[in-house]
C-alpha cells in the first residue's frame, strides 16, 4: 500500500504528473458532458422501481401490459359540495365530460358521473395513456384547467386518481435535481468560504466537485445504460447531494494536510506528494468503506433502496477520484498564494496551538471515564426516543405541502368508498374467473367487484374490486392479505404495493444491517490492525445512529408534525450513518495511530484529537449542512432521510467522535489496539524505535 501511495502521490504532485492529470480529466469532461446530461432518459419511473422484486404487486403490473398495447391510468374527477348538488352541478359536470373525452385515450370512454350516497359529490373516471409521464402531467394540467373554469359557486372541483399522482410526482421530481444541485452548491460554498477564510481557495474544491459530478453522471448513465443498475428519480437527487458531501470532506483533509506540509517543503509539489502519503491511507479507507456500505444495499429487496446504495457507490467513487487526483494537480499548479491571505511560508512554525480543542482534550484526559459515561448517558436518552417510532406514512400524507391530487383523495374518502379512486386489481386465468369473482366479493372489506377485461388470447383476465378502506390503510391491506388468500390470482394496486413494501422493509433490515456491520467492522480491522478498536468505534456509531433516529422521531412529532415516519427511514439512515460516520472515526484514529506511534498511546490520542479536531468538525458541518437540504424538499420521505442524516453526522461530530471515541481510548488505554503491535506500546512511554513513514516524518520535523 505505501509503494501505491508513493507512485500515486508522484503523478498529481508531480511537475509533469500534474499537467498530464488536468489534461486528462479535461479531455474526459469533454468527452463525457453529453451523456452527463442523459441521467434522466435512463431514469425507472414505473412504479416497479419503487416496488420489492419479485413482489406480487410488481407480478401485476408486468402482467397488466399483456392486457393491453396501450397502457392506461385514469384520472378521477371529483365535484363535491356542503350540501347536496343541483342542477347547476350536474351541467357543469355533464360539460365538463365532453371536454374530458378530447383528452382521453383513443377508443375509451368517459365514465357517466357517478353520484355519492349523500348527494354531496359527483365522480368522474377519464382513462388517459400513461405512456409518457410529461405527456400525463400535462393532460392532467388541462383537466384542472376545464374542471375550474366556470364552476358555479360552491362547487368545489378536484382532478385525482392514480394519473393525477403520477403528474404531481412528476413536477416535484422534474425540478429536484436542479433544486438540490443549487441549494447544495451554495451550502458548501458559504462553509468553504467561512472555513477557509480566503476569497480564492473555496474554488478549488467546488471545482473539483463539478468534475467528479460530470464524471459521476456519465458513469451512472453508463452502467443504467448497458449493465442494468436501477436508477430512479429519488436516488439521482440523492446521488449528488452525495458527490458534494464526501467530495468536500475528503478536500478538507487533504488541504489541512497539504498546508501542513507546505511549512516544512519549500517545493509546493513535494509538499503535495508528501500531504497525499499521509492523508491517502485514511482518505482511501473512508471512501473504501462508505462505498462498501453502501453497496450492501444491493442485497435489499426494494429496488428503490438498491438504487440509493449501487448509485452512491458510484458516487463516493468518482468523488474519491477527483479529490485525490485533479484537486491536488490544480492546487499545484495555482501555487502557495491560493491560500491568500494566510499563505503558508516555507520554514514557519506548524501552529500547533488550537486553544479550543487543547481544552476539550484535556477535560476528557482528566476524566475518560466518566467523560464517555455522560456521553452515553445522553446518546442513550435520545436513543430511548426512537422506541416511539410510527413508521409507515398514507398516500395523503407524501407531500409536505399537499398537491391536488392528494385533496381529490381526501374528498373521495369522504363521500365515497375510499378505494373507489384507486381499486386493487386481481389477475387470474380466464377458467378461475367466475369463482374468483364470489371469493372476492365475498371478502371483508370488498364494496364492489367488476371484470374490466380479458388478454388478447383469452387466457388471463383482470378484475377490480373497491375497497373500503383507503388504498394504503392498514385495513385496505388486511383485505389484500385476505383475496390473496381466497383467489387463485394475483392481488396488485396501491393496498397491495404499501403491505409489499411494509414486508420487505422488515426482511431488508435483517439482512442488510448484520451485513453492513459486518463488512465496516472488517475494513476497520484491516485499517487499524486491531479487534478491541473498530468494535469500539462500530459501537459508538450504532450509539450514534439510534440516537439521531430518537431525536429526529422528536422534531417529527413536535416540530414538523409528520403522522408517521416512511418505512425506508430506518435502512437508508442505518447505511448512510454508519458508512458516514465511520468516516470520522476513520480519520480520527489514523491520526491517533500515527501519533501513537511516536509519542505512546495517551499522547497519541490528545495529539490526534486536537490536530485533526477543526478539519473534520469542517467535514461534519458540510456533509450535515448538505443533507440538511432536503428538509426543504416537497417529498417527506426525503426530507426525513435529510433530517436523520444531518442530526446524526451533527451527534457524530460533536459529541461521539469529539468526546466519546477519546474517551474510551484512554479508558481502555493501549488495551485499545489489542491484538495489535501497539497495544504493547506504553500509555505514556516511547515506542519502540520507529521506522519508515514514522522516522521520514521526524526527520522533517526536524
Amino acid at each position: 500500500m505505501r509503494a501505491w501511495l508513493e507512485r500515486g502521490a508522484a503523478v498529481p504532485g508531480g511537475r509533469r504528473g500534474k499537467w498530464l492529470v488536468l489534461a486528462i480529466w479535461l479531455i474526459a469532461v469533454m468527452a463525457l458532458g453529453a451523456l452527463a446530461g442523459k441521467l434522466g432518459e435512463v431514469q425507472d419511473t414505473s412504479a416497479n422501481a419503487f416496488l420489492p422484486r419479485g413482489a406480487e404487486s410488481a407480478r401485476v403490473n408486468t402482467e397488466l401490459e399483456k392486457f393491453r398495447t396501450d397502457e392506461l391510468m385514469p384520472a378521477v374527477v371529483v365535484y363535491s359540495g356542503q350540501d347536496a348538488l343541483g342542477e347547476d352541478a350536474r351541467a357543469k359536470v355533464e360539460a365538463d365530460r365532453t371536454a374530458f373525452a378530447k383528452l382521453a385515450a383513443k377508443g375509451e370512454q368517459v365514465s357517466p358521473a357517478i353520484a355519492s350516497k349523500d348527494h354531496k359529490a359527483l365522480m368522474v373516471v377519464v382513462p388517459l395513456l400513461g405512456e409518457e409521464q410529461a405527456d400525463v402531467a400535462d393532460t392532467i394540467d388541462r383537466m384542472r384547467d376545464v374542471a375550474d373554469a366556470h364552476a358555479p359557486p360552491g362547487l368545489d372541483t378536484q382532478v385525482g386518481g392514480p394519473a393525477a399522482s403520477i403528474a404531481d410526482a412528476f413536477t416535484v421530481f422534474g425540478s429536484l435535481d436542479g433544486t438540490l444541485m443549487m441549494a447544495t452548491g451554495l451550502i458548501v460554498v458559504i462553509l468553504l468560504l467561512l472555513t477557509y477564510r480566503s476569497p480564492v481557495l473555496w474554488l478549488f474544491p467546488t471545482l473539483a466537485v463539478a468534475f467528479a459530478s460530470v464524471l459521476t453522471q456519465a458513469g451512472t448513465y453508463l452502467f443504467a445504460k448497458y449493465a442494468g443498475l436501477p436508477v430512479d428519480p429519488q436516488s439521482s437527487g440523492v446521488l449528488m447531494v452525495l458527490v458534494f458531501g464526501v467530495g468536500t470532506d475528503y478536500a478538507l483533509l487533504l488541504i489541512a494536510r497539504y498546508r501542513e506540509e507546505l511549512h516544512r517543503h519549500e517545493d509546493r509539489h513535494e509538499a503535495m506528494q508528501a500531504a497525499l502519503r499521509r492523508s491517502g491511507p485514511a482518505i482511501l479507507a473512508s471512501a473504501g468503506t462508505v462505498a462498501v456500505g453502501l453497496a450492501c444495499l444491493g442485497f435489499a429487496t426494494i429496488n428503490s433502496s438498491r438504487s440509493m446504495g449501487l448509485v452512491g457507490v458510484i458516487g463516493v467513487i468518482c468523488g474519491l477520484l477527483a479529490m485525490i487526483t485533479i484537486l491536488p494537480a490544480l492546487l499545484v499548479i495555482a501555487g502557495r498564494w491560493v491560500f491568500w491571505p494566510l499563505v503558508p511560508r516555507h520554514g514557519a512554525a506548524v501552529r500547533t496551538s488550537r486553544p479550543f480543542w487543547e481544552r476539550v482534550g484535556k477535560s476528557v484526559a482528566a476524566r475518560p471515564r466518566r467523560s464517555w459515561i455522560a456521553s452515553l448517558a445522553v446518546t442513550g436518552a435520545l436513543a430511548l426516543c426512537s422506541l416511539g417510532l410510527d413508521m409507515g406514512l398514507s398516500q395523503t400524507d407524501w407531500f409536505q405541502t399537499k398537491p391536488e391530487s392528494v385533496v381529490a383523495q381526501e374528498k373521495l374518502s369522504a363521500h365515497f368508498p375510499s378505494g373507489a379512486a384507486d381499486p386493487a386489481t386481481i389477475i387470474v386465468k380466464t377458467s378461475d374467473a367466475d369463482e374468483a369473482t364470489r371469493a372476492a366479493k365475498a371478502t371483508k372489506g370488498v364494496v364492489e367487484v367488476k371484470t374490466v377485461g380479458r388478454t388478447p388470447n383469452g387466457e388471463l383476465t383482470q378484475l377490480s374490486a373497491v375497497l373500503e378502506g383507503t388504498p394504503d390503510s392498514e385495513a385496505a391491506k388486511n383485505t389484500v392479505e385476505a383475496l390473496r388468500e381466497k383467489t387463485d390470482g394475483l392481488v396488485g394496486g396501491t393496498a397491495a404495493q404499501a403491505l409489499d413494501k411494509e414486508t420487505a422493509t422488515a426482511r431488508d433490515l435483517k439482512v442488510v444491517v448484520p451485513l453492513v456491520l459486518l463488512v465496516v467492522l472488517l475494513v476497520l480491522v484491516w485499517l487499524l490492525r486491531s479487534l478491541v478498536a473498530p468494535l469500539v468505534l462500530l459501537a459508538t456509531v450504532v450509539v450514534s445512529y439510534f440516537a439521531a433516529l430518537g431525536t429526529s422521531n422528536l422534531i417529527f412529532e413536535n416540530v414538523m408534525d409528520y403522522p408517521g415516519v416512511d418505512w425506508s427511514i430506518p435502512l437508508l439512515g442505518f447505511v448512510f450513518l454508519v458508512a458516514l460516520g465511520i468516516d470520522y472515526n476513520i480519520f480520527l484514529m489514523h491520526r491517533v495511530k500515527e501519533e501513537a506511534a511516536v509519542h505512546g498511546h495517551d499522547k497519541g490520542v490528545l495529539t490526534g484529537l486536537v490536530s485533526t479536531g477543526g478539519v473534520i468538525t469542517s467535514a461534519g458541518l458540510v456533509l450535515a449542512a448538505t443533507f440538511a437540504v432536503f428538509a426543504g424538499l416537497p417529498l417527506v420521505a426525503m426530507a426525513q432521510m435529510g433530517f436523520v442524516v444531518c442530526i446524526g453526522v451533527l451527534i457524530d461530530t460533536f459529541l461521539v467522535r469529539t468526546v466519546m471515541v477519546p474517551a474510551l481510548a484512554l479508558d481502555l488505554g493501549p488495551r485499545f489496539w489489542a491484538p495489535g503491535a501497539l497495544s504493547k506500546v506504553g500509555a505514556s512511554g516511547p515506542a519502540p524505535e520507529p521506522s519508515g513513514a514514522v522516522k521520514e516524518r521526524e526527520l522533517e520535523n526536524v
